[in-house]
């Protein structure tokens, strides 16, 4: 029977965080996918963080993904609701139709 250590985190980590690269990189139309892209990156940074915690038997990981998981919520959540908005303004949320915003 074999047990999950260090690397099988560090490896899920990395295949989350090459997942979202390409994600950015292949999909560079459409906000929301980007912004999924973007939050799946931070969710393979905060396993990292709480393995690394867990095989150092340190506790600052865990802090620390205590505060980057508010704040990516914060982040989905100003995101999409400015996503809404430009929706209704301009009925179209890729990039291109995007480049030229005025205040």
């Amino acid at each position: 029977m074999t047990s999950i250590t260090l690397g099988h985190y560090l490896s899920l980590g990395a295949i989350l965080f090459t997942m979202s690269i390409i994600g950015i990189f292949m999909n560079r139309k459409n906000l929301i996918v980007l912004l999924m892209a973007i939050e799946l990156m931070l969710l393979a940074v905060n396993l990292n963080f709480v393995a690394f915690s867990h095989y150092l038997g340190d506790m600052a990981g865990e802090v620390f993904v205590f505060f980057i998981l508010p704040v990516a919520a914060a982040e989905s959540a100003i995101g999409l609701a400015i996503l809404v908005l430009v929706f209704r303004n301009r009925l179209a949320i890729n990039v291109s139709d995007l480049d030229t915003l005025k205040g």
